[in-house]
């Protein structure tokens, strides 16, 4: 079973959703502001990919954050906490395939792990 997390009007959201159709991949989407995350699933993100690759520094809500609390993000507990309160900070696609996590959408990096 396939899980793709993030919003339906990002960018790289709807190029891995229709890079998933176009390959014929059935998935299952998990859309972020409407039914938000928890730490049990960021937890299991974190088995593979780090929590500096899951928050994404480049974007425009990690920008819009206070000094303050983008200074506080300083480990995974710290990170979990930020992605629970703010999902927009997540970088986007986060697909899961059993134990397989991606990060982002690379047609290159989805056909070696899903064709």
């Amino acid at each position: 079973m396939i899980t793709l997390y993030g919003i339906p009007n990002c960018g790289s959201v709807k190029k891995a959703r229709d890079w998933l159709e176009s390959e014929n991949i059935a998935y299952t989407f998990h859309d972020f502001k409407k039914a938000g995350i928890d730490k049990d699933t960021i937890a299991d993100w974190m088995k593979q990919a780090s929590w500096e690759v899951l928050v994404n520094k480049k974007g425009t809500t990690w920008r819009g954050l206070p000094e303050a609390t983008k200074d506080g993000v300083t480990n995974a507990a710290s990170a979990t906490t930020l992605m629970i309160a703010n999902s927009s900070v997540i970088k986007r696609p986060v697909l899961c395939k059993g134990k397989t996590v991606l990060v982002g959408f690379d047609a290159q990096t989805y056909e070696e792990h899903l064709l």
